[in-house]
């Protein structure tokens, strides 16, 4: 080894960013394997690497002992004190032991184990640097593609966006230039890899935070994001100044600012409504461009609600495959069943026959029940009085049968008398 190694490594310092102290650290590392693998040595050895020179020494460390069991790991307080008065029983002693050959030998050893760590190095550098850029928009140029990826460069490091990070209406091309969200980045055995989109939400947060000033300084609020890449959007924002239209300010003048952003993701339509609190108006909001006449919240479902619009503008809330209907129901987080007026009247008008037709059959059930019972008590008095005339007529006839019986009795006793005159 020699001062071209020093050179070396501040080439590699310099030009690839690596700290040449980890270098060191592995090129003495590697020297120390290289050492035993080489020279059949098991004892505790070091390597020293001289900065300064550029020269290798290796030592053979061992401690001092009374009695030596191992010479190659111990030495004796006797041999320890011949060196030098102030050793004790503990101390380590270090001992040169650098081959005169071992610079050639060192260096074919310690080759591959120098430059995996040098990548580690690098693997390391890019996973940092990169790992800042998550949840963030870069600009790669398109390298190659096949039927799983696209493959990105963001300069040292080859991002891949997957098929369902891929925009349904874009064709990519080698050399096209693209925006990109970075989604995750991982620290994989093979080195850094980064993971993008052209489909994820949040690209078009981040799109708006470029464009529009307000929106990245947080005086316009994006608070949700809809969207079917590609094809179509929907942005709810809110302005924390009351002086500010978050809509008016997002499109821009004459629309130039959300033109922009329409341009760089290939004509994907967007509609950008207004946030509330108010659950009723934003979810009205949400269904723009239709106009809607009532919402109706459902008392059994917290988060489901009936829209109601006119009839002529039924096709437009529900949107072309239900396109509007789905995006406003996304964008709100509220299930949206769309209703027409004049359907919702007709389901009203037979809601309200039914209830009606429910509330005759319970008077027809209320006027029935007094006649029954009066018909009940009726029958009950009918029934008393023929008893009791049964048993009046049962005691009537006895009562002329007495009275015969003494009329009898009296003409009897009237006969007796006459016949003893």
């Amino acid at each position: 080894m020699s001062k071209e190694l020093l050179g070396a490594l501040d080439v590699l310092e310099t030009e690839k960013g690596i700290d040449k102290q980890i270098v060191i650290d592995a090129l003495e590392a590697a020297l120390v394997s290289a050492y035993k693998r080489n020279y059949d040595q098991a004892q505790n050895v070091e390597v020293n690497f001289d900065q300064r020179k550029g020269d290798i020494h290796v030592f053979a460390v061992k401690k001092v002992v009374d009695q030596v069991y191992d010479s190659r790991l111990e030495v004796s307080l006797d041999e320890a004190l011949t060196i030098n008065k102030g050793y004790e029983i503990g101390d380590d002693i270090k001992f040169e032991v650098t081959p005169k050959n071992f610079g050639r030998i060192a260096a074919q050893t310690a080759k591959q184990v120098i430059l995996q760590r040098v990548r580690e190095a690098e693997r390391n550098i890019i996973y940092n640097q990169y790992s800042q850029y998550e949840n963030e928009i870069v600009t790669g140029e398109v390298e190659r593609q096949d039927s799983r990826f696209v493959y990105v460069s963001l300069g040292k490091v080859e991002a891949v966006m997957g098929r369902q990070d891929q925009m349904p209406n874009e064709t990519y091309r080698i050399h096209d230039r693209i925006k990109v969200y970075v989604t995750r980045v991982e620290n994989a055995t093979k080195g850094p890899q980064v993971f993008v989109s052209r489909t994820h939400a949040d690209l078009l947060k981040r799109l708006f935070e470029q464009e529009v000033p307000e929106v990245y300084d947080g005086t316009v609020e994006i608070m949700a994001i809809a969207r079917e890449a590609g094809d179509r959007a929907k942005v709810a924002v809110r302005s924390n100044n009351p002086d500010i239209d978050p809509v008016g300010t997002s499109v821009g003048p004459r629309g130039q600012r959300v033109q922009t952003i329409v341009n760089e993701l290939g004509g994907e339509n967007m509609d950008i409504v207004e946030w509330t609190d108010d659950e009723a108006k934003f979810i009205a909001n949400a269904l723009n461009p239709a106009e809607v006449l009532d919402v109706i919240f459902d008392p059994n479902n917290e988060r489901a609600c009936q829209v109601i619009v006119p009839d002529y503008q039924l096709s437009l809330a529900i949107g072309k495959r239900g396109q509007n209907a789905r995006l406003a129901a996304k964008l709100t987080g509220y299930k949206i069943d769309i209703k027409s007026e004049s359907e919702a009247s007709a389901i009203m008008e037979a809601d309200q026959t039914a209830s009606d037709d429910t509330t005759e059959a319970s008077d027809v059930s209320a006027a029935a029940t007094p006649d029954e019972d009066a018909a009940a008590t009726t029958e009950a008095t009918t029934d008393v009085p023929s008893a009791e005339t049964e048993t009046t007529e049962d005691a009537a006839p006895a009562t002329p049968a007495d009275s015969a019986a003494d009329t009898d009795a009296t003409s009897d006793a009237t006969d007796d008398g006459d016949d003893a005159e």
